[in-house]
């Protein structure tokens, strides 16, 4: 059951990603940006970061040589973290972002794709095998690093592109305030879910351990 979710978290993963690439670059360059600035739009959204991370995660721990490349992302801290974080964007789409737009053809398939579909996959994987036992509290205190980077990234960039990738981040148009407690929200949120990651590593690794007992 894990490795099936492995692999479809892996195979759907790199077609969304994909596809999301190939029909954004051309359409932002229509917009008027030039295609290093579309890459780099690409490239500044947490959901695509973080759906790359769950792909580095698949691809380290289901190949040797991936193995060898990225075995950072084999970890069980990165691991946790990345079903932490992956989380989120599952979240703060369907809760906040899905009502914001209308996406139709292929950009529908790559929203489906990477807010649902490989959020689910890689949760359902980490808690089927990915989840060890192992994460620490001290780990929260690493993957928060994660979203405090990526948010210090986006401010730091939208006075220079005009622009940021999620309308709640954005200062022009809704005031410091606004932004401010919308960051606290989110980051609150991702606090909150890498408490309950460490408590259901945990539990996890309790119940695998009291099955695997002589009765």
């Amino acid at each position: 059951m894990g490795r099936f979710l492995q692999i479809s978290g892996l195979v759907i993963g790199l077609a969304g990603l994909v596809l999301q690439i190939c029909i954004t670059v051309p359409t932002s360059m229509e917009a008027g940006r030039s295609f290093l600035g579309s890459l780099i739009f690409y490239f500044s959204f947490f959901t695509i970061l973080t759906n790359i991370g769950a792909v580095l995660v698949h691809t380290a721990l289901l190949s040797s040589t991936g193995y060898a490349w990225f075995p950072a992302f084999a970890g069980p801290r990165v691991r946790a973290g990345v079903a932490v974080a992956i989380t989120l964007v599952f979240i703060i789409y369907a809760t906040v972002l899905a009502q914001l737009w209308q996406p139709q053809g292929l950009f529908l398939v790559c929203d489906v794709l990477l807010h649902y579909v490989t959020p689910v996959l890689f949760v359902l994987w980490w808690l089927v095998a990915g989840a060890d036992g192992t994460t620490r509290w001290r780990d929260i205190s690493w993957w928060m690093v994660y979203p405090i980077a990526y948010l210090i990234y986006v401010l730091a960039r939208a006075p220079v592109a005009g622009e940021v990738p999620y309308p709640f981040l954005d200062v022009a148009k809704n005031g410091a305030a606004s932004v401010a407690i919308s960051a606290l929200a989110v980051t609150g949120l991702f606090l909150v879910l890498c408490v309950i990651a460490v408590l259901a590593d945990r539990g996890i690794s309790r119940i695998r351990g009291s099955g695997a007992r002589p009765q």
